[in-house]
């Protein structure tokens, strides 16, 4: 049986809080009793959410791409609860384009968001989890990030990059107390494909409600194992 009453009074950080996954996530979170920090780059629509959630939420605007910005975040987090329990890193973007087509800027954003956001969020966190011996972080890496998909080369380098990081941090973190889960879904149905012309079915993807409890499943896992790496895949497969 899972306990998720262990999840009352923890404190949870959510980056890319105000959509989709990360949304769906602080919901149900919020119902177990955890406190949460939520971050994202839309101040209105954080205070907005954070506001649907309770006293026991904490909303911050924070660019992940930028390291002041990330410092600060954590700092803020850390003075107001005290300690942090858990980190789920999902803030991301993703353009869609062949390799031969995609601007350096575009690029560019998807690196600094993804790989660099996550860099910058695990090592400001990390610190005071490794301090306090113990932690979790789940790092939203994507099935892009170990599979070669047409129209997603600079997505998929962003992403296996964020694989590669990961699993350095377990290395450097593992003795320490600090859990870090790397977690590859398959076509999650989120905000994510709006911009997409044609748009895909979203029917088929999975829910992020769904995705949503695995994750909160992942924060739940008994002692005396961890979870390095998690595939999570619509019924269909990748789509």
């Amino acid at each position: 049986m899972i306990n998720f009453e262990q999840l009352q009074g923890k404190t949870i950080v959510i980056t890319g809080a105000t959509k989709g996954i990360g949304r769906e996530t602080a919901k149900l979170l919020s119902q177990l009793g955890a406190n949460l920090v939520l971050g994202a780059r839309s101040e209105s629509d954080l205070h907005s959410f954070a506001s649907e959630l309770g006293t026991k939420t904490m909303a911050l605007e924070v660019d992940v791409s930028e390291e002041e910005s990330v410092r600060r975040f954590a700092q803020e987090a850390i003075a107001r609860f005290g300690k942090i329990d858990a980190l789920i890193n999902s803030a991301g973007t993703g353009i869609f384009d062949s390799l031969l087509e995609l601007s350096l800027r575009d690029f560019d954003r998807m690196i600094a968001v993804n790989l660099r956001g996550t860099f910058l969020c695990c090592k400001y966190f990390g610190r005071q989890m490794a301090q306090n011996g113990q932690g979790k972080m789940l790092n939203m890496v994507s099935i892009a990030g170990t599979t070669a998909l047409p129209g997603c080369g600079g997505y998929s380098a962003s992403k296996f990059g964020v694989l590669g990081l990961t699993r350095v941090l377990q290395a450097e973190l593992r003795d320490k107390g600090v859990q870090v889960t790397a977690v590859l879904p398959g076509a999650v149905a989120t905000p994510f494909w709006d911009k997409l012309d044609p748009k895909p079915d979203l029917s088929q993807m999975i829910p992020a409600a769904s995705l949503a409890k695995h994750l909160v499943y992942l924060l739940c896992q008994p002692e005396g194992a961890v979870v390095d790496e998690i595939t999570i895949m619509p019924p269909l497969g990748i789509l």
